[in-house]
């Protein structure tokens, strides 16, 4: 779907001077984003949001400051109501350096109600468009 390159920040370093395991998840969150403000159309309106219903992160090596990541994000299953993204986190000057790999569950909710609702419809497209 999209490559996101980001830069590993100073205050991502946890106490063994790598990114914290948490800041993985926040760079994730942030190529995800990336992603879906370029949709044409819209993902999110008054009545509907995508909410996370899960994530799951292999932690396959630290990432050392400083450096430069891209953070990768694909179509593993589209559903109804469900989008499961996968991801990699690699070295931006070497795809081959897998810092993390895995997958996140998006749910569109309806606000009101707190129940899933059919996928925006620029979502669906845009993950069709990747088969």
């Amino acid at each position: 779907m999209i490559r996101v390159p980001l830069s590993v920040r100073w205050r991502d370093l946890d106490a063994f001077n790598h990114v914290n395991n948490s800041k993985f998840l926040s760079y994730l969150e942030e190529a995800r984003l990336r992603w879906m403000i370029q949709l044409p159309g819209e993902w999110i309106d008054d009545n509907v949001a995508p909410v996370v219903a899960a994530a799951h992160v292999n932690y396959r090596r630290p990432i050392a400051w400083p450096n430069e990541v891209v953070v990768e994000l694909f179509v593993e299953r589209l559903g109804g109501t469900s989008l499961t993204i996968g991801h990699r986190i690699v070295h931006a000057d070497d795809a081959s350096v897998l810092y993390a790999d895995g997958n996140v569950v998006m749910v569109w909710i309806d606000k009101q109600r707190g129940q899933p609702s059919p996928l925006p419809d620029a979502v669906r497209k845009a993950c069709q468009a990747q088969d």
